[in-house]
């Protein structure tokens, strides 16, 4: 996150972290925003964007075996079904992740559970994206997951500074992170920030998903040069 946040620092005249809106005032020059402990100041348009929540309500479901949390969400088994038998849910209802692929994935478990299929949704890593500029990807464990949990593992980092391709694309503030379980070396997590990391972290997600090993990444040959290639590079660096 850190090469975002120095993009940002340049790009933006200020950023207030952990700061509150208080109340947004329509004036005759634009849009006057009240910050909470820091005072007023005033744009000329504002977004909100306050994230989303499970639009369970009105659906009927005080009818059926299913009882949302409090938060409206749904719980589901490994197959999308709920407490009731007859009923499968999919998607942003069913909690986090709240992503559109994730989504995907389940609507076909359940459909072909439905249909009397063997399936299940038991993916390790769901990748996630924010489209900012540079963007940032990750999929599996992070960094600070593993703090949370007190568990012991080995990061790998590779700054695209040594990158010649993003040196060319003038974007040498990107990293690439591995997050290896120190024991048996295979891949838990990885993390990407750069141009085009939406499009690299598919590497990552495939190499978690099948608990590839960081030698293996390191051992794969990837075309020079490339921004793919600072994957390998971050896993190379565990091995020198």
């Amino acid at each position: 996150m850190q090469p975002l946040a120095r993009r940002c620092e340049k790009l933006f005249a200020a950023i207030h972290l952990g700061t509150k809106v208080a109340a947004l005032r329509e004036t005759g020059g634009g849009i006057e925003a009240e910050l909470a402990g820091k005072g007023t100041e005033r744009f000329d348009r504002v977004l909100v964007a306050v994230g989303r929540r499970a639009a369970t309500e009105g659906l009927g479901l005080e009818h059926t075996k299913i009882r949302p949390d409090a938060r409206g969400f749904i719980a589901v088994d490994d197959r999308c079904r709920t407490a009731d038998p007859a009923i499968y849910a999919v998607g942003d209802a069913t909690g986090e992740p709240m992503l559109a692929h994730r989504a995907s994935r389940q609507g076909r478990v359940a459909a072909e559970v439905i249909a009397g299929r063997p399936s299940a949704f038991d993916s390790v890593a769901v990748p996630a994206v924010v489209f900012t500029d540079p963007e940032v990807a990750w999929c599996g464990l992070t960094e600070a997951q593993a703090a949370r949990e007190n568990r012991t593992v080995k990061v790998a980092t590779f700054q695209w500074a040594a990158s010649g391709r993003a040196t060319t694309l003038g974007r040498a503030d990107g990293l690439t992170k591995l997050i290896v379980d120190p024991d048996s070396g295979r891949l838990l997590g990885v993390g990407i920030t750069g141009p085009g990391a939406g499009e690299l972290i598919a590497e990552g997600t495939l190499a978690v998903e099948a608990a590839l090993l960081a030698e293996d990444l390191a051992l794969t040959i990837h075309a020079h040069p490339t921004l793919s290639e600072s994957l390998m590079e971050a896993a190379e660096s565990l091995f020198r």
